[in-house]
């Protein structure tokens, strides 16, 4: 499928979209589905799409699923109390791990990873590519370095746990990361650093972040500084939302145009300014 033609009415439609999902988020409380749906599961059809979210894309038929699913997470994790996340539209829609459509296989790995009950909709993906909560470090590492994200990355976007919990029949894990799931906050961080966590889910791969030497820095910065935590967090966020996908050249063109206005204005403040004082030092002399 072509990816859609991101003109002003196109920009709009996002604008309107993404009033509707802070409507939508806030009333179901829905945050933490539509971040593991965003960072993990992109793009095949799920139960939690027909029932949630089919309403809004008839609302917005304009908009690709891709676009949509997108927006939510970044939505979602605005609404419960977290940073901004710069979003740039024009994804294509992909149904399976050949990257024949909405992003590159290794995003839709994700979708496999955290909601294995979506199994049977999908293609299985190749051996040995899916990243394994039982396991480590090393392992993290081999899955994440293949998409070309680093340990900052993997680190921050491991805080996306802050939002939900993890559900027995879709991963085999029970509980929530934090005492506060619908919260965006670096919570999860200040729990992984506690010994004990009462009541606090700590998979295998949230110990790794602590006992690894290079992943724990990370963790130590989050759990002290929230706002670190945000700016890096938006940033990993977004690069993985666009891994495979090259935003339209309209985007460009639009940032461009913003771009040249600016300078526009600061060689005119420039000028007026320079001649003010021009012919001011010359009534002076």
């Amino acid at each position: 499928m072509a990816a859609p033609a991101v003109d002003a009415e196109y920009l709009k439609e996002i604008d309107r979209a993404r009033r509707d999902l802070r409507a939508l988020i806030s009333s179901k409380n829905c945050a933490p589905i539509m971040l593991r749906l965003a960072m993990s599961t992109h793009f095949t059809f799920l139960p939690e799409k027909t029932t949630m979210q089919e309403p809004l894309k008839a609302r917005h038929p304009k908009i690709t699923y891709a676009d949509l699913y997108q927006l939510a997470g970044v939505v979602a994790v605005e609404v419960t109390g977290g940073p901004t996340i710069d979003f740039v539209p024009g994804r294509k829609v992909c149904l399976d791990f050949r990257g024949e459509g909405l992003f590159s296989p290794h995003i839709c790995i994700f979708l496999y990873f955290h909601l294995p009950f979506v199994q049977d909709f999908m293609d299985s993906p190749e051996e040995g590519r899916l990243p394994d909560a039982k396991q480590g470090p090393s392992h993290l590492r081999e899955v994440f370095y293949r998409m070309g994200l680093s340990d900052k990355d993997i680190v921050a976007l491991s805080g996306g746990h802050t939002l939900g919990r993890a559900h027995p029949e879709r991963s085999g894990f029970e509980g929530p990361w934090t005492k506060d799931p619908l919260k965006f906050d670096n919570s999860y961080f200040v729990e992984l650093l506690k010994e004990e966590s009462e009541g606090l889910l700590k998979l295998p791969t949230d110990k790794a972040l602590v006992e690894d030497p290079k992943f724990r820095p990370y963790v130590e910065i989050y759990a002290k500084d929230e706002e670190a935590f945000f700016a890096d967090y938006a940033a990993s966020h977004k690069k993985l939302s666009e891994l495979g996908f090259t935003p339209p050249s309209s985007c460009f063109k639009v940032t461009a145009i913003l771009a040249q206005s600016a300078v526009g204005v600061a060689v005119a403040t420039a000028v007026v300014l320079l001649s003010y004082f021009y012919e001011a030092h010359r009534r002076v002399k």
